[in-house]
């Protein structure tokens, strides 16, 4: 080097190739994918990271800050520092890597001749590598001699705009005890459903199932009802709330103990309210608070030796097509509940029973083994409150006596998936007792 005057490489700044940009545009053809997988830039990273100890390599636009300010100063960056750039390149590189291939294995090889059109793709891809990145580490997990940490998704910006989705991982915790593992569970819950309702709504979730589900066009209202439809379940719960927390809801929140609230956000006043409760964490999800859409979305679990890897559930029936399965037709005012009942039930373990009424739900039977004994569970929670009711099932009645309970339960008109071998004898218990029943074609377990 000094023969040929080469002078050494400090620094080594690169931004790929924008692959992913590219790739979530549906106009993209096969042939511009290919032309932005980016091969200098990983390979100048990769050698960069390698040679750490005298090279310092940026990949992260965070960073600049860091490397401009040694440069000003004329000064080296510590060891420490280059080996966490060098270990943050890496991940770039793998994640970089990791999308290229779940495109191109999302792509049958016959589509590979038509490089000019947009290639039919796979939802579920031959090779899925996701990276996640630690946002922190947590005291511990479910429970205190098991430890846990809090990823977020490497692929995408955990930032939020104004048309991405709100999620925990992106949220922002104004106040309040760091997040829980049981906490950032149970808030997801309560987020996913409560971004079901249009309707200005309240959720209140206890062990990943609502206790409580309200709409009313007063925010406070809809958490007053949702919390005294289960006021005992509600002690200690997760509240949703798809609306701005102003000093009147704020000062109802105050009223229960309770773990966490997430929201769209908080006005000045409310926070003025809810300062006094130092040990309750205020969550905020900034993003589109809209019932989700069909963008493609997976939903990842681990078993020992593998995963299962399913699209997010985005299906919702509108209710104003569902088939009137019995002689008698739900309502104008019956229907509207059966619509609500039908998309809390989605969010509900299975064997799911939700009582519904007047946009509140009375109860709500989940994570049984039987839906006979989720619809007892419901009995033993509200009684004589049923009478009246709707009821939503998240999958089949397989046999009558499903019907019999809740028919005997007190309630007037139920929305199920239909399907079952039995349905001619369901309908004929849901006729004898007078009810109303709407069959989706839809199903919506939730293990």
């Amino acid at each position: 080097m000094t023969a040929n005057g080469i002078t050494p490489i400090d620094p080594v700044v690169v931004n790929l190739y924008p692959f992913e940009a590219t790739i979530a545009k549906p106009t993209t053809t096969l042939d511009e994918a290919i032309e932005n997988i980016d091969i200098g830039g990983p390979s100048m990273l990769r050698s960069a990271a390698k040679n750490h100890e005298r090279v310092a390599v940026v990949v992260d636009p965070d960073d600049y800050a860091i490397v401009l300010a040694a440069l000003a100063a004329k000064q080296d960056l510590t060891a420490g520092q280059r080996f966490a750039l060098a270990r943050k390149a890496f991940a770039h590189t793998a994640a970089y890597d990791a999308a290229i291939a779940a495109y191109l294995s999302s792509i049958d090889d016959a589509a590979a001749d038509a490089r000019a059109a947009v290639p039919p793709r796979r939802e579920l891809p031959d090779a899925l590598g996701i990276q996640w990145r630690r946002l922190y580490e947590l005291r511990y997990g479910e429970n205190p001699h098991q430890r846990a940490a809090f990823y977020g998704d490497a692929r995408s910006p955990l930032a939020a705009t104004a048309s991405t989705r709100p999620t925990i991982a992106g949220a922002e915790v104004l106040g309040g005890k760091q997040l829980s593992y049981n906490n950032i569970l149970d808030l997801d819950a309560a987020l996913g459903l409560v971004l079901e309702l249009a309707e200005p709504a309240a959720v209140v979730v206890k062990h990943n199932n609502p206790c409580g589900v309200a709409i009313d066009a007063d925010p406070a209202a809809a958490y007053r009802k949702a919390r005294d439809a289960d006021a005992t379940s509600a002690f200690g719960g997760i509240v949703a709330v798809n609306r701005e927390v102003d000093a009147a809801l704020a000062q109802l929140l105050t009223e229960t103990f309770l773990e966490c609230v997430v929201a769209p956000g908080y006005s000045a006043a409310a926070r003025d309210v809810l300062a006094g409760k130092k040990n309750l964490r205020l969550v905020a999800a900034r993003g589109a608070w809209q019932p989700p859409t069909g963008e493609l979305a997976w939903s990842v679990r681990t078993i020992a030796g593998g995963a299962l890897v399913q699209t997010v559930d985005h299906g919702m029936v509108d209710l104003a097509a569902a088939r009137v399965a019995t002689a008698r037709a739900p309502t104008a005012a019956e229907r509207a509940d059966l619509a609500f009942a039908w998309r809390v039930a989605k969010h509900v373990k299975s064997n799911a029973i939700v009582f519904a009424r007047g946009g509140v739900t009375v109860a709500i039977g989940a994570g049984q083994m039987s839906r006979v004994d989720s619809v007892r569970i419901c009995e033993r929670k509200a009684g004589p409150a049923l009478a009246g009711a709707v009821v939503a099932s998240d999958a089949f009645f397989p046999f009558r006596d499903g019907v019999d309970v809740l028919a005997a339960a007190g309630a007037v008109a139920v929305v199920q998936p239909g399907g079952s071998v039995r349905d001619d004898e369901v309908i004929r218990a849901a006729d004898e007792h007078g009810l109303a029943m709407l069959f989706t074609g839809m199903r919506h377990f939730r293990h």
